[in-house]
Parts: structure tokens; sequence; C-alpha cells
């Protein structure tokens, strides 16, 4: 009984398949692929629009010039691109397979514009005078010449401080002299260090450890 069944469902599967493609033969429909060069140098076109002229359904080629879609036996097929001439091919009506490639060669269009006149100035006299009021600027090499200047570098160099990128590597070669310096031993402690006792007493003596209390603003009475 499993044996029937599973040769009936094989029989029905066959049929179904063998009935669509007689359906797709019957309705016309072919699977239009191809290859689109250039008619010149037979170099790949690609990105171009490829569609029937009638529906304007299609699509486009690849970056290899290869296009696939559905059309019907009789369609018009129009290829347009920027750079060439439109071309039309006719998918023959006397197909019998379902299946159908071409090879469309497309020829290079070439249209000329028309010559611009480019001028600084709309007349002459115009140009006459700017030619004799304009500032003519410093060019690159000015520029350079201006900037390596003596007073130009000293005015640089004193005008600012350092820059975030120089106080870090100063404080990073800070770090690296002090542990140079203790390295292999024990970080001297300033409270053995007698020049550190004795700043410490001379800025007690002049009182630089007492309170600077501001003095009380004196209120005068205000009388009855």
């Amino acid at each position: 009984m499993k044996k029937i069944i599973g040769f009936l469902f094989v029989f029905l599967i066959m049929l179904q398949a063998n009935a669509q493609k007689n359906i797709s033969r019957d309705s016309g429909l072919v699977q239009f692929s191809g290859l689109l060069l250039s008619a010149d140098s037979i170099i790949p076109i690609p990105f171009a629009n490829i569609f029937i002229s009638h529906r304007k359904y299609g699509t486009y080629s690849n970056l290899e010039g290869y296009f696939s879609f559905v059309a019907k036996k009789g369609d018009t097929i129009l290829f347009t691109h920027v750079e060439f001439k439109n071309s039309y091919y006719v998918v023959p009506d006397t197909l019998t397979d379902h299946k159908y490639s071409i090879i469309k060669l497309m020829v290079q269009d070439t249209f000329f514009m028309p010559g611009v006149v480019v001028r600084a100035m709309p007349n002459r006299a115009t140009f006459d005078h700017m030619f004799v009021t304009k500032t003519i600027p410093d060019d690159d090499l000015q520029r350079a010449k201006n900037n390596l200047e003596r007073e130009r570098l000293r005015e640089l160099s004193s005008g600012g401080g350092p820059d975030a990128s120089l106080a870090y590597k100063n404080m990073v070669n800070q770090y690296n002299q002090r542990a140079l310096y203790s390295s292999g031993q024990i970080p001297p402690m300033n409270i053995l260090n007698p020049f550190a006792w004795l700043q410490f007493f001379d800025a007690w003596k002049r009182g630089d450890y007492k309170s600077k209390s501001k003095p009380t603003p004196k209120v005068n009475p205000v009388s009855k």
C-alpha cells in the first residue's frame, strides 16, 4: 500500500511539472538572456537599461554586461545607455524552446556641444580698471617665505604655551627622570632634607603661615 501511494505521489509531481511546462510554452513566455557588448571594442557594457518597449518591464545589465528576464515571443526589447545609441531587438515568435540567448552589440554615441568662451571680465574697461587697482594675493612660495621669517618665527614661538601633547610629554619625562633617580633604592623623603627644613623656618619667620583674616566691617548704629 505504501509503495502504491509513493508511486502515485511521484506520478502526480511529474504530471504537474509537465503541465506547467506545456502552459509556459503555450503562453509564449521566454527566458530572454544575453550579453551586452560595445561594437567597436567588444567590452561589456554595465548598467544598461533593458526593457520591453510597450510594457516598460525589464532589467539592467551587470558589471559583465549579462542580463536575463522573462519576455514574450514577438516582444520588442529596447536597449538604452547614456554612452551608446538606443538599440532594439525583436524576440522571434517562431521559437520552440522557452529559453533564448543573444549577444547584443551597441554603437557608442558621440555628441558635440556648442563652444563656450569664458571671459574673466565683461568688457575691456572693467579689465583695465581691475588690472590697475586689483591687489594680487601672494602665491604659495611667497607665503612660505613670509612664514619662515625670523620675526614671524619668534612671534609664533613666544606667543603661545605648550600644547596638550607637549605638556603630556614633559610630564612623562619628569616621571621617568624621578623613577631613574631612585631606581634600585628607596625614594628620598623631604622630611629628612635639611634644605627643606631651612626653607620651612624661613617661611615661618616671615609669617607666611599666619592666617590673613579680613577685617570686619564697621556698622554704624541707627539712631531711633
